[in-house]
């Protein structure tokens, strides 16, 4: 139980490393992130005061990837894993009133705001998801992992549509979603970095044919494509580059899924390397790095960060994840209950 609170706390504290260490290079181009931090980000840098979304936010500061996240960690804690679909909604909302007070930018992401605005004008749970491909959900479920067990593959890719389906309900988004609580599960029972990509990979096929069907590229296959094109032997040049150009960075679950489980790849047995790639990729950083550190962390446990590091980014959010990963890991030993009434939101 020791080693599983280990790997707990590991996942929420680099969901929150990789987050903070993305954050000033969010939204910029690779060829940006290099002229200013280097081929590697190698440390946490404070936002340029003209950054188009982290203007002025200082070193260490996690966005809305560890935000939502530790927020839908809380409310299956309170709801013993059954949380109320419109109950998430409205915390977004008063989540996102928070971030307009303290004068963020960093707001609800495309697909969650227009699903919470459809929601607003009477549209069903469920259909107001049903333009929902980006990573939103992908981001914010780390902790639904660390609360399911891998045992029951379907269980848990059940549970991961009941909380994404109000915002992202489509089969490509589900299956990125799936990927990484699969991923992170998996992680928490011992399983290391390839060894959770492939059960990843699993879920995302599970569950692509979920919610409403959108044209896009399939996130399985895509997941297995990129690991293979970053561990190939004939590889040359620096490998942000390949992955930014050729796997691609964006908001889209297609590529910033993808993307993490390369860099993953690519540094396996350090989590702090694998974060230092993933913000220095360039688009959508926060968030791959974030859903890097999370599976890595879940992959090894939180001695895979710098102690340096991580002090810094807990003392800069007054972040305290070992109580909350504790909650979540009760909830695990029961087996949760969300997969018995998967009908129920």
């Amino acid at each position: 139980m020791k080693d599983k609170y280990e790997r707990a706390v590991g996942a929420l504290s680099g969901l929150a490393v990789g987050d903070a260490l993305g954050m000033p290079t969010q939204s910029l181009a690779r060829s940006a992130i290099v002229a200013r931090y280097g081929t590697r980000v190698d440390r946490l840098e404070s936002a340029s005061p003209d950054h188009p979304i982290a203007g002025g936010l200082a070193a260490g500061t996690v966005t809305d990837d560890t935000e939502q996240a530790l927020l839908l960690g809380h409310l299956l804690v309170e709801s013993a894993g059954l949380p109320d679909p419109k109950d998430l909604a409205h915390r977004l909302l008063l989540w996102e009133e928070d971030m307009r007070r303290r004068g963020s930018r960093d707001l609800l992401g495309p697909s969650t705001s227009r699903a919470i605005a459809e929601l607003l004008s009477g549209t069903d749970v469920g259909e107001s998801g049903r333009h929902g491909t980006t990573n939103g959900a992908a981001m914010r479920i780390t902790p639904l992992g660390i609360c399911t067990p891998i045992g029951d593959l379907k269980v848990l890719v059940d549970r991961v549509e009941e909380v994404s389906r109000i915002s992202h309900n489509t089969g490509i988004a589900l299956a990125g979603a799936a990927a990484i609580a699969a991923a992170v599960s998996a992680g928490i029972d011992g399983a290391n970095v390839f060894e959770a990509t492939t059960v990843a990979v699993d879920a995302a096929i599970m569950a692509t044919n979920r919610g409403f069907w959108v044209a896009g590229a399939d996130v399985a296959t895509r997941i297995r494509w990129a690991v293979s094109v970053v561990t190939a032997p004939i590889v040359q040049g620096d490998v942000a580059d390949l992955i930014s150009t050729l796997i691609g960075t964006s908001l889209a679950c297609q590529e910033s899924i993808p993307a993490a489980f390369a860099v993953l790849a690519v540094h396996p047995n350090d989590p702090w390397a694998a974060c230092r790639l993933a913000a220095s990729l360039g688009g959508d950083t926060d968030t791959i790095a974030a859903m890097v550190g999370a599976v890595a962390g879940a992959c090894s446990d939180m001695d895979g960060f710098p102690y340096s590091i991580l002090d810094t980014v807990l003392n800069v959010n007054s972040l305290d994840l070992g109580p909350l990963a504790g909650s979540l890991l009760s909830l695990r030993t029961r087996g949760g209950t969300a997969g018995e009434n998967s009908g129920s939101l």
